[in-house]
């Protein structure tokens, strides 16, 4: 048999990372562009902050239906119909003139396509690259934060040249190239297709087990804290930054966005060798390393509200992405240590769906606090959901997991 070459082997992974790319991508353009959009549509800080909800809101009510068509259906076939279809609606993002129109296109059609992505591709890689699964998972992670470094500069930049509509534009045919290429490139794997499909019936009786599973539910308690305070934070930092400093646009989305996650680009990577290490003599310790990486970053959550000079506010930034990135290490690592294979895409969308309508609220909230608090002691108040996160992790490590872990049943 002919040994397939290194681009052979990753084809997937790297084609992967870049449809996560611009799924992380593509919903950050309003965020980055929001100060453009508010000098030509006039809405309210509620209205728009009721945009960004509306996309996390149809994402966590639609991902759990991904997560159960994913242990049914062909992967390869659910991965291909979001991307395209996602990326047809940011394009169409462009043409939005009003707050209907932006819910429609932005908040349910991107937000609804973008849905079906995580369960199926997660699950997809970790049976495909069963040795080398917590490194093919975290490299996957690292696009998040790629994805939202660049939209913050490449959106903010197309936006305050040729206008915000055509950073939507662009980055929709971007994405309508790469959904392409992937049908073209990835084809379906005969082994996978048997496996994954069996009765929905079965399949949801089958992923409501999770839910029968103490460290699961404290691992989703978790996980919707993040969101919650990630969602929030990536909703109203730049116009925090326009405000508070007096940056432009193109400078604001940048550095909202750069030095927080290239701190977690450095954590990920970092968090996943030395869970990947400590978990060979404990799996445990992949949780009791995320629960130390919450609380960890919840002081520079804190500092990055209420800090009166742009280097304490980009260095709060910059540490709170790198215990975030620490964290995502084993986000899905630690939730398969209990869980079985057949039922991780289902376990994927219920995590995701009670995280993303948890965190949908975020953008909401801290629009209807900004009037009367400020965004400076809106954003310090994230900082106790991550207290909240790390307590339910340490819960959950201490008291259920030996008896949940499928590894040591």
């Amino acid at each position: 048999m002919q040994k397939k070459s290194f681009f052979s082997n990753w084809e997937l992974l790297i084609i992967l990372w870049f449809a996560f790319f611009l799924n992380q991508a593509d919903r950050q353009i309003f965020n980055v562009t929001l100060p453009l959009i508010r000098k030509e549509i006039n809405l309210s800080d509620v209205q728009f902050g009721l945009i960004a909800a509306s996309l996390v809101w149809t994402y966590g009510l639609l991902v759990p239906v991904a997560g159960f068509l994913g242990d049914i259906f062909p992967r390869r076939n659910i991965l291909a119909c979001c991307i395209l279809f996602w990326s047809i609606s940011t394009f169409f993002t462009g043409f939005a003139s009003n707050l209907v129109s932006f819910v429609l296109l932005l908040g349910i059609a991107t937000g609804g396509g973008e849905a079906f992505y995580a369960p199926s591709a997660n699950a997809l890689l970790g049976e495909r690259y069963k040795e080398n699964r917590a490194f093919a998972l975290s490299l996957h992670q690292t696009a998040v934060y790629v994805g939202i470094i660049s939209s913050g500069y490449l959106a903010g930049y197309v936006g305050e040249r040729y206008g915000w509509r055509s950073s939507f534009k662009i980055f929709g045919v971007a994405g309508i190239i790469l959904a392409g290429i992937f049908m073209w490139r990835v084809k379906n794997d005969p082994t996978e297709i048997v496996v994954a499909r069996k009765p929905l019936g079965q399949s949801i009786k089958a992923g409501l087990k999770v839910l029968g599973k103490p460290t699961a539910l404290s691992l989703i308690v978790a996980f919707a804290c993040m969101v919650f305070v990630n969602v929030g934070y990536l909703t109203w930092m730049p116009l925090f930054l326009v405000e508070k400093f007096g940056l432009s646009v193109t400078q604001a989305g940048f550095s909202s966005l750069v030095y927080h996650h290239i701190g977690a680009f450095l954590g990920v990577m970092i968090g996943s060798k030395l869970a990947d290490k400590m978990a060979k003599i404990d799996p445990r310790r992949r949780l009791i390393i995320q629960a130390t990486a919450l609380i960890c970053g919840a002081p520079f959550i804190f500092l990055m509200g209420f800090a009166q000079s742009q280097l304490v506010t980009f260095g709060a930034l910059a540490l709170f992405g790198f215990m975030r990135g620490v964290y995502d290490s084993n986000l899905f690592a630690s939730l398969y240590e209990v869980v079985q294979p057949e039922i991780r895409s289902t376990a994927t969308g219920l995590m995701l769906m009670f995280a993303f309508l948890t965190g949908a609220f975020a953008p909401l909230i801290l629009g209807l606090l900004k009037p009367t608090l400020g965004l400076a002691a809106s954003f310090s108040s994230l900082s106790i959901m991550y207290v909240i996160g790390a307590l339910s992790i340490a819960v959950g490590a201490r008291y259920f997991f030996r008896k949940d872990c499928v590894v040591l049943e």
